[in-house]
């Protein structure tokens, strides 16, 4: 949960992926251990398991605190940077593909504007925050694993 409300914050959401959804894993089996007693080793489905779970969570939340912050401005960085994406995509020789998909950002861009919600946005997020976070989430837990059991050795 800590995790999905700092990818919310500007200027720490940049990190968010790669930094502190894979520090909230780590955390997760460090508190895990210490509240339960477990024993060491840390076995390395349990770190994909707690790295998953982590990662999961840390998407579902991040996503429902940026569809909460979206409606409630009716703005975020989507509809602030479709400008420089439509420049992008208009000097790409690609094709009526990328009109179509164009003119589908700029749907999204309008609903948010208007509504301050889009289902379609908010789909693609969370989809895309679930893989990312899920990914980095799995790092993070092998990375405590490897801490934890470091820590074992000494």
């Amino acid at each position: 949960f800590g995790a999905a409300v700092l990818t919310t914050v500007p200027g720490i959401k940049d990190f968010g992926c790669c930094l502190i959804v894979p520090l909230a894993a780590v955390m997760s089996l460090y508190l895990d251990h210490r509240i339960n007693k477990t024993e060491l080793p840390v076995r390395g489905k349990k770190a994909l398991i707690f790295g998953l779970l982590t990662g999961l969570f840390a998407a579902v939340f991040a996503t429902f605190f940026d569809v909460l912050i979206t409606y409630i401005t009716h703005s975020n960085d989507f509809v602030n940077s479709l400008p420089q994406t439509e420049s992008m995509i208009q000097s790409s020789p690609l094709g009526p593909l990328l009109q179509q998909s164009l003119a589908l950002l700029k749907q999204m861009a309008a609903q948010i504007k208007t509504n301050g919600f889009s289902i379609l946005y908010t789909i693609a997020m969370l989809f895309s925050n679930m893989f990312i976070d899920s990914i980095f989430g799995i790092l993070g837990g092998l990375l405590g694993m490897t801490f934890l059991n470091k820590r074992t050795q000494i």
